[in-house]
Parts: structure tokens; sequence; C-alpha cells
């Protein structure tokens, strides 16, 4: 059990009140202003999950001519109070107060500040910084974690990172506007999986991420295949990839077999806890066809099929493995499948059987964050 503590590093301007966009600086009461439903978001957060508060941030030339200190903390201190009037304490506050120019290590995105972070204690790699910068960005880099990047300010500033910025990206674990969306993400576990499967006659690797965003890239060595994979990654709107070396010198089998089942293990353990899960999942017409796919993520393997085809091959897919694919997807699933396709055109018959499967998934995948319980009687699924 990891029992070491997670934190959100916080920015101030632009993520917790709004940045006024002309001198960049909230030096009066009047020019406080908080950011839409950040109150909502981050009560949510502190009533529900683990994360100590730390705010970090840049105040350029704080406590000089330019930027009085008197001017600083009556807006600090009225927005401290109302986050603390709505439950909302921050463990610590950090304020780095030098110009740019300066280039010190304590200011964002350096980690001068934070040192005591870097310890035991602490679990960086699963914890965040949310903010609106790219220095923020490039601060979860420095501190070894991830960044919530908030995207409605415009993302002003911050050009001489413009050559980094691609680096800096494979930090971005959300980018949004919305605090709710925050909550959401940090209350939901990541649904991932990557499975390795290999044997004498086949080398599997998939990867899944069931909230990605309906991205593919396939590799079989079987054309049509690759295709109708194809189709579950679009219309089931997850992200997947899968790639395979089998032995299609001796013929397809062990190539669509090994890899339904490994899709199917993909897909069971990137469900995980299945808390809040939807569980149960549609039928779709293409063309002179109507396919039917009932579906439930629900622990046991199942399948019923009830769909013929009259040629032998569609592309370089034997039709006859179909039924071995699904199957095999159930096996590895541990999910029940209810299948039928009629209609004239083959073609047509198994491409609506996958998309039927994909918006089948689509639906059963969903999850209602202010509902994660177990979607069964029984306690366990």
């Amino acid at each position: 059990m990891n029992t070491k503590k997670k934190v959100l590093f916080i920015d101030r301007d632009g993520t917790l009140i709004l940045e006024p966009p002309v001198d960049y600086q909230v030096d009066s009461l009047e020019k406080l202003e908080f950011y839409p439903a950040v109150f909502r978001g981050l009560s949510k957060i502190v009533d529900q999950l683990d994360y100590e508060l730390v705010m970090v941030t840049n105040q350029d030339g704080l406590g000089t001519d330019s930027y009085p200190e008197e001017t600083f903390w009556p807006a600090q201190n009225k927005m401290l109070k109302t986050f603390s009037n709505e439950g909302i304490e921050f463990d610590d506050i950090c304020i780095d107060r030098t110009f740019p120019e300066e280039n010190a290590p304590t200011r964002k995105p350096g980690t001068a500040l934070l040192t005591k972070y870097f310890s035991e204690e602490y679990d960086l790699a699963n914890s965040y910084v949310i903010g609106d910068r790219w220095t923020d960005v490039e601060l979860a880099k420095n501190l070894g974690s991830k960044a919530i990047f908030i995207t409605s300010s415009g993302n002003i500033g911050d050009d001489e990172l413009s050559e980094s910025k691609n680096d800096l990206q494979a930090c971005i674990a959300l980018a949004t506007d919305s605090w709710l969306k925050i909550y959401e993400y940090l209350r939901l576990e990541e649904r991932t999986a990557t499975i390795i499967r290999n044997t004498k006659e086949t080398q599997i690797e998939i990867k899944l991420d069931l909230d990605g965003e309906g991205k593919g890239e396939f590799d079989t060595g079987i054309g049509f295949f690759d295709h109708m994979l194809d189709q579950i990654a679009k219309h089931a709107g997850v992200d997947l990839s899968v790639k395979v070396k089998g032995d299609l010198e001796v013929d397809e089998h062990h190539t669509i077999e090994d890899t339904a089942i490994a899709l199917g293990e993909a897909f069971n353990k990137a469900l995980g806890s299945k808390l809040g899960l939807d569980r149960y999942g549609f039928s779709l017409p293409m063309d002179d066809c109507l396919a039917q796919v009932a579906l439930d993520f629900g622990g046991r393997n199942w399948l019923v099929w009830d769909a013929e085809f009259k040629r032998e091959m569609i592309g370089g897919m034997p039709t006859e493995m179909f039924y071995h694919f699904f199957k095999s997807f159930t096996d590895g699933a541990a999910c029940n499948l209810n299948i039928k396709a009629e209609g004239q055109n083959e073609h047509h018959k198994i491409e609506g059987i996958f998309k039927a499967l994909a918006r089948a998934i689509r639906m059963a995948i969903r999850r209602d964050v202010n509902c994660l319980q177990l979607p069964s009687t029984k306690g366990k699924l």
C-alpha cells in the first residue's frame, strides 16, 4: 500500500483567480476575481481526495517599487479567507518575488522553493502541477510529476519556451478550462492497459486507453482485420494500438485468435475496479444489414452467435474466424456477448457487427463520477 503523500502544486494567477489582461498583477481588491467553478471543483477535491494543496506562484518584483507589498497582501489575504470559508486550506504557499531576468532557482519552473517535497515522504510521480503557463508544465517535468494545463487564458507569455513545448507535451495529463473536469480526472482512475503476449506462433503488443479519442494504429498483417479493429477504436471512442507478428505463412488462425484473447485481456485490465461502470451496452443498420450486439462486462465469459456467412474469405480474413475472434475476446475480457446479424452483403454484415460491438463498448465503459459504485447486487464483478 502506498502511504506517501500526493500533492497538487497549484498556480495562483490564471488558475485560482483570473489574471488582469494588462499588467497581470492582482494588486487591488477590485481586480480580485475567482476562476469559474474553482470553489466547486476544489471543494470536491478536498472533500473526496487525498492531496496536499500547495500554492506556487511567481509574483514579479514583489516588495519592490514596481509591486509594493501593501498592494499585494489585501487581495492575497482576501483570496485565502474566501477559500478557507469554503473549506479549502492550502498546506503551503510558495511565493517567488524575483523578476524573470534574474533566472532565480526559486522561480518557476525552478524547484528551489519546493525542495522538501523531494523526499521519501512524498509521491511526486502521482502528484500534479495545475497551471496556465508553460512554466507550470515545465515545473511538473522538473518535479517528476504530471501537469494539468489550464487552457482558457490564451496561455500568454513564456514565449522563450516555444522551442521546447513539444518535449513538454508528454508531461500534460489533462488540458482543460474546467475545474470540474479537473476534479473528475483526479477522481477517476486512469483506465489504460498494455498487453504483451508472445508465443511460438504470435508476438502481440496491445495498448488501450478507454478514455481516449478514437485513435487507432494497427498492424496485424491482415488488412481487413486491421480495418475491423479500427472500427472498434473509432466507434468506441478508445485509443487502441495493435501490433502483431504472426505465423501467416501457416494461416490466419493464430493471428486472429490470439489477438482477440489479448484484446479481451486489455479491456479486462483497463476496466480496473469497474466502479461507476454502466456495464451494459447496441444495434445498428448498415445498408442492407442489421447487426445487434448486446454486451455485459460482468466478469463471466459467454458468447451467443447468430450470424452466417456464405463467402469463405472477406479480404484476407476467413469468415470462419469471425466466431473465433468474438469467442476469444469474451474469454479474455470476461464478458458476455450476444451477437446477431442479418443481411445480404457479407462485408456489411461483419463490419456492422464490429461497429455494433464498438458502440456497445462505448456505452458499457461509461462511468458516473457522482456514483462510483459497483454495478452489481453481488458486490463483485
